[in-house]
């Protein structure tokens, strides 16, 4: 998080570097052993909590400026990256009733990732493209990302720690 002080970074980059985080978090799943649930409950909160905040800033920020900024959103489905976020926060939902172990978990788990990377895949070869073609101040929004990012990091770090 240190360099979000520093240099600022474009927006797309800081989402693409959100990306890369959690692809790490569902590779790590998928070589976990079957049975070690305290590994697989690390990961899958991880994941939820990282995509959950990732969601918060690209439907408050990136998409309105996106829609705000192509010339021509038909070509460019933003309102499909709002329906594919719904899906894999319904995803995320199920995990506050299920845990490592139970059935249907890595299923769950399964399913969240592949939503997560064809949505990945969209953005990143369809919209993330087009948005840098545009006059979009990419720092800027990337610095509007930042801070959000934080806050939304620093409510759940509190909601984390016993009072």
């Amino acid at each position: 998080m240190a360099n979000t002080h520093t240099t600022p970074q474009d927006a797309l980059t800081l989402l693409e570097e959100e990306h890369r985080a959690v692809e790490k978090l569902f590779d790590a799943f998928k070589r976990a052993a079957d049975n070690d649930l305290e590994r697989k409950a690390t990961l899958v909160q991880r994941a939820c909590e990282l995509l959950s905040m990732h969601a918060v800033v690209e439907e408050e920020i990136l998409y309105p400026a996106a829609r705000e900024a192509l010339h021509k959103p038909d070509e460019i489905d933003v309102n499909e990256a709002y329906v594919e976020h719904f899906l894999v926060k319904s995803l995320i939902e199920k995990f506050t009733t299920m845990k490592p172990g139970d059935e249907g978990f890595d299923a769950t788990f399964k399913v969240l990732t592949e939503s997560v990377n064809h949505h990945v895949e969209e953005e990143e070869s369809e919209l993330f493209p087009e948005l840098r073609k545009t006059r979009l101040d990419l720092v800027k929004l990337g610095e509007r990302i930042a801070t959000r990012r934080e806050a939304l990091q620093s409510r759940l770090t509190k909601a984390a720690t016993p009072h």
